[in-house]
């Protein structure tokens, strides 16, 4: 074979290559040392909207501002030195080119999720001279991924929140209270329980209906969630029964936020259909102590204080002794 025939074939083995690099259903950007482009395909081109003359010889961060220079130098960096692959995925970092999604059927993505890969690409003395950064689309991917765990969430949220009130319901509470308690006792932290309940509820009920009885127990989730912190852990415990697990509280301070929440639900009016009523409650307060051994002796201790109130005639709160 002449020389000339071999140039010739190499010559066609290379635009081939170069043919199979420009239409790759990835994206490939070449960058020298300088992190300045030197290759960019064509579905760089359709995405960026840039022609490869456009961008050519530009540096990466001059063109495209949005990437952050200090993190990719740094996976670069890695690539250039160690000869090595880097890797980001759009879990660690949703793009590397902001690029806008087009595709219909993840509509719901604005941008494209990208997976990228940095790879070392050798001089002919065996020094990295230049890097290829290989750019995969993933939103097909990332979109079903976001809408599942959207999914999973939801299913996690509605299996421990009460529906008709929004509160955690008593199973969820409890587990809450179980660590809590079992924290408490590791770190010596102080905490106070408050289970309350609405007076004589069965006469709200016989006299308006049921309906407006769920009114008034909505009603009271809704003033407590108004009236109670962040850190405090608040359910309903059942029926017309509420808890509310105030973290780091001992039993007298916690009275200022008990006789707040009592006061504004006396203060209250129900308005369910044409009816209009009010309604009071009664609550009772447990600190934890060292004589409480378990999580259900809380509980048993600040239902006795509720029992006291009860019995000192309702609408008031008794601190457990």
């Amino acid at each position: 074979m002449t020389d000339s025939s071999q140039s010739s074939d190499q010559f066609k083995e290379m635009h081939s290559f170069m043919a199979m690099l420009q239409n790759l259903d990835v994206g490939l950007v070449v960058l020298d040392r300088e992190y300045k482009i030197q290759l960019w395909n064509n579905f760089m081109e359709s995405h960026s909207g840039l022609h490869p003359y456009e961008v050519r010889e530009q540096v990466l961060f001059d063109a495209f501002p949005e990437i952050n220079r200090d993190w990719f130098c740094h996976k670069a960096e890695s690539v250039f030195q160690l000869n090595t692959r880097a890797f980001t995925t759009w879990e660690q970092r949703p793009y590397l080119f902001k690029f806008k999604n087009y595709r219909p059927i993840t509509g719901s993505a604005q941008f494209m999720y990208q997976n990228i890969t940095i790879i070392p690409l050798d001089s002919s003395v065996g020094v990295v001279e230049k890097i290829g950064i290989i750019v995969y689309d993933v939103t097909d991917v990332a979109v079903n991924r976001i809408e599942l765990n959207a999914v999973n969430n939801e299913l996690k949220r509605l299996s421990r929140t009460d529906k008709l009130t929004g509160l955690y319901n008593r199973g969820y509470w409890e587990d809450c209270l179980a660590k809590e308690f079992k924290r408490a006792q590791r770190t010596e932290q102080v905490s106070t329980l408050v289970m309350f309940d609405i007076d004589h509820f069965k006469k709200v009920n016989d006299k308006y209906g049921h309906p407006a009885g769920d009114a008034a127990i909505k009603n009271t989730a809704d003033l407590l969630i108004m009236n109670m912190r962040e850190t405090d852990v608040a359910g309903r415990y059942g029926g017309e029964e509420y808890t509310v697990l105030l973290i780091g509280t001992t039993a007298e301070q916690s009275m200022t936020f008990v006789e707040r929440l009592r006061k504004s639900i006396e203060d209250s009016v129900v308005q369910y259909q044409d009816q209009k009523f009010k309604y009071t409650v009664s609550l009772g307060v447990a600190e934890l102590t060292k004589n409480i051994k378990s999580h259900s002796e809380w509980i048993e201790s600040a239902d006795q204080a509720l029992y006291q109130s009860k019995e000192n005639g309702r609408n008031c709160a008794t601190i457990y002794k």
